[in-house]
């Protein structure tokens, strides 16, 4: 299963200043390499946007740029931005906020049958009320047991 991958997960890999010390993080970067290895990886152009935002370094954003160029965003049709919509009203009623690019994403995976690959705790709470797939790394249970 193809699985798309959030800016959550991006910004750990790309955009940390400090050396990786948390297992969880680690195990979640090893799964993205993993992901990627095996092309299984997917990337959206607002994700592809909200990755590259915020960055003032220009050698730093023209290098993050370089890495993400190696993927193809991900078709985006008229339909996700339907369901898109459709998921933030359905969410708001039950009392769960939470950005454009978010239920963009939930709109995304849920038509095109993509697990959702993120760090952001947000999405459980969406998946409650949407039925989606998140991609837990494979070792997660192991380690978190």
């Amino acid at each position: 299963m193809k699985v798309l991958i959030d800016t959550s997960i991006w910004s750990l890999a790309f955009r940390r200043k400090k050396k990786i010390e948390d297992k969880k993080e680690e195990l979640y970067l090893k799964e993205l390499k993993e992901l990627i290895n095996e092309t299984r990886a997917i990337l959206i152009g607002p994700v592809r946007q909200e990755v590259l935002s915020g960055i003032s370094n220009t050698l730093q954003f023209n290098k993050l740029k370089d890495k993400l160029r190696a993927f193809i965003d991900f078709p985006i049709n008229s339909i996700d931005y339907e369901l898109a919509s459709e998921f933030y009203n359905k969410c708001r009623k039950k009392g769960i906020q939470g950005s454009h690019i978010d239920f963009l994403i939930c709109a995304i995976a849920k038509i095109n049958k993509l697990a959702i690959f993120t760090y952001d705790n947000d999405f459980q709470n969406y998946s409650k009320i949407l039925l989606l797939k998140l991609h837990i790394p494979r070792d997660f249970n192991r380690v978190f047991k």
